[in-house]
């Protein structure tokens, strides 16, 4: 029986790849993005705690404390407003991504589809032409005992 070649082989094996590659990519970018919120986090959580401080000091000293975060806050709160812009492009991003992962994987999973109904096929096919070969053989060996029994006979 004749061995089952599929021309698309080539197309299916680079889309595996591609999916793989996409797939690697997301898992990079999801890890940035955890990394974003958990720096967002800590800045957001550091300025609470200190907020909180300033609220437990004596007010004498508060006020000197105070007018000093006062001053940093503005640079507090650019780097928490470009931490949550960073958060939202790589959500994004992410989205983007998986949209990929998924457009990838379905084109893979129908070329595939594909492949196995072209194997179904081609076993078909191989089959319908080993029986015919065998129908073939069986008339000729009939046909050759009819003619040796009738030169036996005659």
């Amino acid at each position: 029986m004749k061995r089952f070649v599929w021309r698309l082989q080539r197309v299916l094996d680079v889309k595996e790849k591609q999916e793989h590659k996409a797939r690697a990519e997301l898992f990079k970018l999801a890890e940035r993005l955890v990394e974003a919120r958990g720096e967002l986090l800590t800045q957001q959580k550091i300025l609470e705690d200190i907020a909180y401080g300033l609220t437990r000091q004596n007010p004498k000293k508060r006020l000197g404390h105070q007018e000093f975060f006062l001053k940093h806050s503005a640079t507090s709160d650019e780097l928490i407003r470009k931490l949550k812009e960073k958060v939202r492009a790589l959500e994004v991003e992410q989205r983007e991504k998986v949209a990929e992962v998924l457009r990838l994987r379905r084109f893979k999973q129908g070329l595939e589809r594909l492949r196995e109904e072209t194997k179904r096929q081609f076993i078909r096919e191989q089959e319908r032409l080993e029986q015919k070969e065998l129908d073939e053989r069986a008339g000729i060996s009939f046909i050759r005992k009819a003619q040796k029994q009738e030169i036996a006979n005659g």
